[in-house]
């Protein structure tokens, strides 16, 4: 009887430590809760139905459709996330299972002070601690898919590296900053030179003394990187056409690739339901290629690759968003409203895209009116409805003289555990 009841104690005690925590952080750069446990399995999954306007168009919704698809089941995101922590360290590891395939995410181990943990060093593939929605769990996000200037501009969110936190539980609790060296090519791509980039974040949240009603949370981040140019040609803007800059010297230039941000984030918890307004702005100066801004570009061009190289082009950019969400009534529902904007190259006109100034569909610009709802059915599962209306102003270029076709609609079910 004895050794039943011990073999008995020891298997509940195996079940309860893979029993995911109550509370788990809305923070990706961050296991599922700092209370010392053993095993912490925690995860969601988010499979949706979509309907695009077009058939084959290209969207920051989930990705581009099928050549002859307008219609299409995903799962979006299939994250199963462990971690572990002690009274010193902790490790989180975590992976992205879809129908593509499975992708390693999230792999990184922490060291802090025992007591306080307002210091915490972090090394290995985690989040670019950059603004405030690029750390937001997606598991806990109200909108369906971050603005399209993140997506561009840090695609994925990883990266590999080191970063120093700094969070104290005294009376400056307020204050969050994080300081991190990364490679800058992004978690799936090598480091393909010897140059790292460095990533600055502070952030402040305030409640209201009086009745913890209302929140208030600001803050500034800054990106100083720079991605290699494998040719003889990289392009800049004067502001009126892009400019050849041709010198054998300019293989292995290291073109700048400069973000400064600012957010804001506000919440009411009044007697209608709960408030939320998030606002972000990104500019600076981004390295992409001829028909795209993204950083993938030139990536393919070095040595790794069997791709030839591509010229460099620099432009200056400016993104933003704004979303907006209203509890109804205390009820379930949450009324979800957004609108963001990325321009690739906000000193070039819509209008003057196309002449003949070296301009490329990679300059651009889109808008994106979202709207949409959320039911909460409990404290795992939620439903989504939401529609994009995405925007292009007419340009001179083929093929983009008046606004694309591409709009989607998604209806995604969400399980969280």
């Amino acid at each position: 009887m004895k050794t039943n009841s011990i073999l008995m104690k020891n298997i509940l005690l195996f079940f309860l430590f893979l029993i995911p925590l109550a509370v788990q952080s809305q923070s990706n750069n961050a296991p599922s809760s700092y209370d010392p446990h053993e095993i912490a399995i925690t995860g969601y999954l988010q499979t949706q139905y979509q309907r695009a306007q077009s058939e084959g168009i290209s969207s920051f919704s989930g990705g581009d459709f099928s050549k002859n698809s307008r219609d299409r089941f995903i799962i979006r995101r299939g994250r199963l996330k462990i971690d572990r922590v002690d009274k010193y360290s902790s490790i989180v590891f975590q992976i992205d299972a879809t129908q593509n395939g499975v992708q390693l995410m999230d792999a990184f181990i922490q060291l802090y002070q025992p007591t306080s943990k307002a210091l915490i060093f972090t090394a290995g593939l985690f989040n670019r601690p950059f603004g405030h929605s690029i750390v937001y769990s997606s598991g806990f996000r109200d909108f369906p898919e971050r603005a399209r200037m993140f997506q561009t501009l840090m695609p994925r969110e990883r990266d590999i590296g080191a970063m120093l936190s700094y969070h104290p539980k005294n009376i400056y609790k307020f204050i969050t900053a994080d300081l991190a060296l990364v490679s800058g090519s992004g978690y799936a791509a090598r480091d393909y030179d010897s140059k790292k980039d460095v990533i600055g974040n502070i952030a402040f949240k305030f409640d209201s003394l009086a009745n913890k009603k209302f929140h208030l949370g600001f803050g500034g981040s800054i990106y100083k990187g720079t991605v290699r140019n494998d040719t003889e040609n990289y392009y800049t803007f004067d502001g009126n056409s892009y400019i050849s800059n041709t010198n054998i010297s300019n293989v292995g230039y290291n073109a700048k690739r400069d973000y400064f941000g600012g957010n804001l984030q506000l919440q009411y918890d009044n007697t209608f339901g709960k408030t939320i307004f998030k606002a972000e702005y990104v500019a600076g100066t981004q390295p992409g290629v001829a028909a795209s801004t993204s950083i993938t570009g030139p990536l393919a061009s070095q040595s790794f690759s069997a791709q030839p190289a591509t010229d460099l082009y620099l432009r200056p950019f400016m993104g933003y968003y704004l979303w907006f969400t209203q509890q109804i009534s205390q009820t379930k529902f949450t009324a979800l409203l957004a609108y963001d904007v990325y321009d690739p190259n906000r000193k070039l006109k819509e209008s003057d895209i196309g002449l003949n100034n070296g301009s490329t569909a990679g300059d651009i610009k889109y808008s994106t009116l979202g709207y949409g709802c959320t039911y909460v059915l409990n404290s795992r599962v939620k439903i989504t409805l939401y529609n994009e209306h995405v925007v292009n102003d007419p340009t001179k270029l083929t093929g983009y003289t008046e606004d694309l076709k591409d709009d989607v609609f998604t209806a995604r079910l969400q399980y969280r555990w």
